[in-house]
């Protein structure tokens, strides 16, 4: 599905423009002014699925985050955004095919690890209070216990169930919550695949981070089905080799000036993977 069809971002010239009539600041810097019109990158044409690829500072996150900034998407946490984003995204400019789907939004590599860390401490709570529970099951188990009052109900309850229950099974029993335990890599697929529904468009910055070389193939399915048979439109910022090469992915890159369109097989750090491991085939 395509709903976002092309977005042009300011030229050096229209930048100039808008350095010659600036009072003097106390800023460093204008950014995100100068970084992709350094890389010659005024226009992106999208397909189902487009991937911006290049090497670290070359503009693949600043360019996710300014459509997303203008597109006016969902996201979940900060991103690095200077007092000139937003005159910046004025110059910006796009098209799409019809209205954006409602739930459409960014997913950054902080979105991913502010969840995991969320659950991780869900999970040490969980830990804790089972430890709390375990405790009390061998006392309720082996102590004495007598009821004198309605207010000893819900404490004879729990002793009978002590009393006729394993340990795992009483805990099971009075947790409030049992959070998964999950590793990592399961959290930041749940975690996509939880975000990812029907009908969206979806900015994916560098989705392969915490994630094994299996579960980048299991997103890349998930991502490729959801693009074929679920109406996404999905543009992802990677260096992943894995997510370079889906089906179909018109791939970007930035590190090239200017920048271009080009197969994942054509990309240098590609190429510096299919060097290495034919180097060291023989051990293989």
């Amino acid at each position: 599905m395509l709903y976002l069809s092309r977005f042009t971002f300011p030229d050096k010239e229209m930048e100039f423009d808008f350095h010659l009539y600036q009072r003097r600041t106390c800023y460093d810097t204008f950014y995100p002014f100068g970084v992709l019109s350094g890389r010659g990158l005024v226009e992106l044409t999208f397909e189902p699925v487009t991937i911006l690829c290049g090497g670290n500072g070359s503009g693949k996150t600043t360019a996710l985050n300014i459509i997303g900034e203008r597109l006016g998407l969902q996201r979940d946490t900060l991103y690095n955004r200077s007092n000139f984003f937003e005159r910046y995204t004025q110059l910006c400019d796009f098209e799409l095919r019809g209205s954006l789907p409602q739930g459409s939004r960014v997913i950054t590599s902080d979105d991913v690890f502010d969840y995991m860390l969320s659950l991780r401490e869900v999970n040490e709570g969980v830990d804790r209070r089972r430890e709390e529970i375990f405790e009390e099951y061998l006392e309720n188990r082996r102590g004495p216990f007598q009821l004198k009052s309605l207010e000893d109900y819900e404490q004879l309850k729990k002793v009978n169930q002590a009393r006729h229950m394993t340990q795992s099974r009483y805990a099971r029993a009075n947790l409030k919550a049992n959070a998964p335990e999950q590793s990592n890599g399961e959290s930041a697929f749940y975690y996509f695949s939880n975000k990812i529904g029907e009908n969206g468009l979806y900015l994916l910055d560098e989705p392969e981070n915490s994630l094994s070389p299996q579960r980048q193939l299991d997103l890349v399915k998930f991502m490729e089905d959801s693009a074929r048979f679920f109406g996404c439109q999905f543009v992802i910022a990677t260096h992943s080799p894995f997510v370079l090469s889906m089906r179909g992915a018109k791939i970007y890159d930035l590190s090239s000036e200017p920048a271009r369109v080009c197969r994942w097989t054509e990309l240098e750090h590609v190429r510096t993977y299919f060097d290495f491991f034919r180097e060291h085939k023989d051990e293989f």
